[in-house]
């Protein structure tokens, strides 16, 4: 089997679907001012992704880096999802030149799923046994989408009943303008109910009043309150 970039946008536009591409663009916020304006779509599946992304796990990082350079969102969805691939299957010294090339290439990670469905998964898992603060300099920083990577990356934590970075993390973007950080947060705190309603609890009451509408509804929307 063929295993480069070019071989791989080949299958990928062999599965595109021009009118699903039309309503992800809608959906992901394309438009002029908004988060993911100028991002393109092939239109397809995210299954179909995961496949392909399967079959080509061993794809050099210098074709992944081709995958991740494209204006299709769909060829860096997939570049990422090898990253996973290669990451849950190597060693120690394979998983940290595996992060250091996910960080390095992270921009590519410019809408809310390549966040979501990547970073726990590579960030978050690199970093469960490991010093945390690159997750404090990514919170503080100016970039929407280094901000949700910090947030993301503390599912990997929550889901071992670790809340410490998680908690503190969302100190910092309680306040934050933008819509996508409000929903992250919110988020977080509701898998950290899930696992510890007092830890959840303790958070609300402390800044509850404060919080986001949005934030505010996404962490009690599995039933923990601040009362």
């Amino acid at each position: 089997m063929i295993n480069n970039a070019v071989q791989i946008k080949k299958e990928l536009k062999n599965l595109a679907d021009p009118e699903r591409a039309a309503h992800s663009s809608r959906y992901f916020k394309t438009g002029k001012g908004e988060y993911g304006e100028g991002d393109k779509f092939l239109g397809i599946v995210m299954p179909d992704q995961r496949k392909v992304a399967k079959a080509h796990r061993d794809l050099p990082f210098k074709e992944v880096q081709k995958l991740l350079e494209s204006a299709y969102h769909e060829h860096r969805m997939t570049g990422f999802l090898i990253l996973t691939y290669k990451f849950a299957k190597a060693d120690e010294k394979r998983r940290r030149e595996i992060y250091n090339f996910y960080y390095k290439n992270r921009k590519y990670s410019n809408n809310w799923d390549l966040v979501d469905v990547i970073v726990p998964k590579i960030m978050g898992a690199w970093l469960l046994d490991k010093k945390r603060d690159v997750l404090y300099k990514l919170a503080r920083s100016k970039s929407l989408w280094d901000r949700r990577i910090a947030v993301l990356s503390t599912f990997a934590f929550i889901d071992q009943s670790d809340f410490e970075d998680a908690l503190k993390i969302a100190e910092i973007l309680v306040n934050d303008e933008h819509d996508l950080i409000h929903k992250a947060v919110g988020w977080a705190l509701r898998e950290i109910g899930k696992k510890d309603a007092e830890a959840e609890r303790g958070f609300l009451r402390k800044y509850h009043k404060a919080m986001p509408r949005v934030m505010y509804r996404y962490a009690i929307e599995k039933g923990v309150t601040e009362k």
